[in-house]
C-alpha cells in the first residue's frame, strides 16, 4: 500500500514563503510522476505543479508560475514545493499526488496540508 505524507503547511502573511514536502512510501514503490494539487471549499482540486520523472521538467499552473518552484528526488520518491510571494488566493489544502502505475493517472494521494495566507 502506498502512503503519501505531506508537511510544511501553516499560517503566513501575504508576501511570505513556505516550503511543502511530500514523501511517498510503500513496498517496492516506484513513482512515475508526482505533483501538488490544491483545493478550496466548494471547488475542484486544481493542479499546482508537477513533474514526470522520465523527463520534460516541471510544469506549473498559470496562477503560480514565477512564484512557486518544484523540486524532488525520484529515487527517494520525495517532492517539494517552494512557495514564495504567497497571496491570500493561495489559501487552500494542498495535496500531494503520485502516479504509481505506468500509464495511469494520479492514483495515490496524501491527506493534505493546510496553507492559509492572510492579507
Amino acid at each position: 500500500q502506498v502512503q503519501l505524507v505531506e508537511s510544511g503547511g501553516g499560517l503566513v502573511q501575504a508576501g511570505d514563503s513556505l516550503k511543502l514536502s511530500c514523501a511517498a512510501s510503500g513496498r517496492d514503490l516506484r513513482t512515475y510522476a508526482m505533483a501538488w494539487f490544491r483545493r478550496t471549499p466548494g471547488k475542484e482540486r486544481d493542479f499546482v505543479a508537477g513533474i514526470t520523472w522520465s523527463g520534460g521538467g516541471a510544469s506549473y499552473g498559470d496562477s503560480v508560475k514565477g512564484r512557486f518552484t518544484l523540486s524532488g528526488d525520484s529515487a527517494r520518491n520525495t517532492l517539494y514545493l517552494q512557495m514564495n510571494n504567497l497571496k491570500p488566493e493561495d489559501t487552500a489544502v494542498y495535496y500531494c499526488g503520485a502516479v504509481t502505475r505506468w500509464g495511469a493517472s494520479y492514483d495515490s494521494w496524501g491527506q493534505g496540508t493546510q496553507v492559509t495566507v492572510s492579507s
